[in-house]
């Protein structure tokens, strides 16, 4: 029966798992399996003002394990900031190079030579290519505070376009502020920037104003009147902020509409409130079938981040945060134990979970605290070597519980177990 059931719960998901997901969906996301993932940890999540600039040395441990999951290209930093920059880029390059990493390197620059020639001596003084992602304001409002017309954004691109492909780096067109450019501005830039010879065009939601409904009209627009038009073959990036929450649904809305990679950093580090969380791109991906790398490092990616950039990890940040598949419920904790009673390892690591905790390399944990059960009582006591039959014990720790405020410590616990 154990045999059965295991084969049952491992074969038949859809008959133990009703998934109104994909009930009537508006997108194949079968079709999306070139979807790409760019990180932005080392350049937009260093932005954010609370963070710590971190060693190059944590960088680079930060770099390997982008690359062990599977991430398709990483910025790895604004050099034209200064020296402190142009030594961190540059000692990243050389990692990927020497290190033989499959990531492929990009690097920010204003729509100034100024910003772009460090990328290119970077480039080849390493002897890696390196994408620069040349960027400019382009929103009205934008305009209107630097005093900009529309032909002085245009000589600008043009100046920074051209000496980058001069000096023989491929170029992706930024536009900051896109989700609140009129159509007019933004299709005179790109198409610009296209016929300059820019391979990618990204679209940024800088101050993290868009609604999915947004991201997918954007998307629909730059396709139908710039790319399309154009008859060449253009990436379409999407840069995404989570300043009103929609961070992660924008890039998936922007997936649905037609972008060929999406922009995220670890725990969503950013300028102001961040940027779209890359543990959760990279999962939700993994879940709907789009990213096939192995996730089991991404928890030491985001303690990685957290650490170095000297940020505090949340407890309940999804996916990676202490909580996240942790509970001292009583009635979670007995559907996780019957089921783990079955002898199906699949079927108790997902009775309370959407996101396996295996899926990322870690495991379903049960405490003890005021709103636990017998249930809680007894896993413990088992996962600790004591008797969980030991009615008189479990009793007490159950009593004991109920009087707390807090979820009982590893030390309270074994106290208790001690007689202490």
């Amino acid at each position: 029966m154990v045999n059965h059931i295991r084969v049952s719960a491992f074969m038949q998901e859809s008959k133990l798992i009703y998934d109104w997901n994909r009930f009537s969906p508006t997108f194949d996301w079968a079709s999306a399996t070139d979807i790409l993932v760019n990180d932005e940890t080392l350049r937009d999540g260093l932005q954010n003002p609370s963070v710590v600039d971190p060693p190059i040395g944590d960088k680079i441990r930060l770099l390997h394990l982008m690359n062990h999951l599977g991430i398709h290209s990483a910025n790895i930093g604004l050099p034209g900031a200064g020296p402190r920059a142009v030594e961190a880029v540059t000692a990243l390059a050389r990692e990927i190079m020497d290190s033989g990493l499959s990531i492929c390197a990009n690097a920010a620059a204003r729509s100034v030579v100024t910003d772009v020639r460090p990328i290119a001596e970077i480039s080849q003084n390493v002897g890696l290519p390196i994408q620069a992602c040349i960027f400019i304001g382009s929103s009205a409002i934008r305009k209107y505070a630097e005093d900009w017309t529309l032909d002085q954004m245009l000589d600008t691109i043009e100046e920074a376009v051209t000496f980058a492909l001069t000096e023989g780096l491929s170029v992706m067109m930024v536009t900051e502020d896109t989700t609140r450019a009129n159509p007019e501005d933004i299709k005179a830039l790109y198409c610009r920037a296209i016929e300059l010879g820019a391979e990618r065009l990204c679209l940024s939601d800088t101050v993290g104003h868009a609604t999915p409904d947004g991201v997918r009209a954007l998307v629909r627009f730059i396709i139908e009147e710039v790319v399309e038009p154009s008859g060449k073959e253009i990436g379409i990036d999407w840069h995404g902020h989570r300043d009103r929450g929609f961070a992660l649904a924008n890039a998936l809305a922007a997936i649905e509409a037609g972008v060929t990679r999406v922009h995220a950093t670890a725990l969503g580090l950013g300028e102001r409130c961040g940027n779209t969380e890359m543990e959760l791109l990279l999962v939700n991906l993994k879940l709907l079938g789009v990213h096939n790398a192995n996730l089991s490092v991404l928890p030491e990616y985001c303690r990685l981040a957290a650490n170095m950039c000297q940020v505090p990890l949340v407890h309940s940040s999804p996916v990676v945060g202490r909580d996240a598949f942790r509970t001292g419920t009583g009635v979670h904790a007995a559907a996780i134990m019957k089921a783990a009673a079955k002898g199906d390892v699949w079927l108790a690591d997902r009775i309370y979970s959407s996101v396996p905790a295996s899926l990322v390399g870690r495991e379903q944990v049960i405490e003890v605290g005021p709103m636990s059960g017998q249930s809680n009582v007894k896993y413990w006591l088992r996962e600790h070597g004591y008797e969980e039959d030991d009615q008189n014990l479990v009793q007490k720790i159950l009593a004991v519980s109920k009087k707390m405020n807090h979820t009982l410590t590893e030390e309270e616990l074994e106290g208790l177990c001690r007689g202490a």
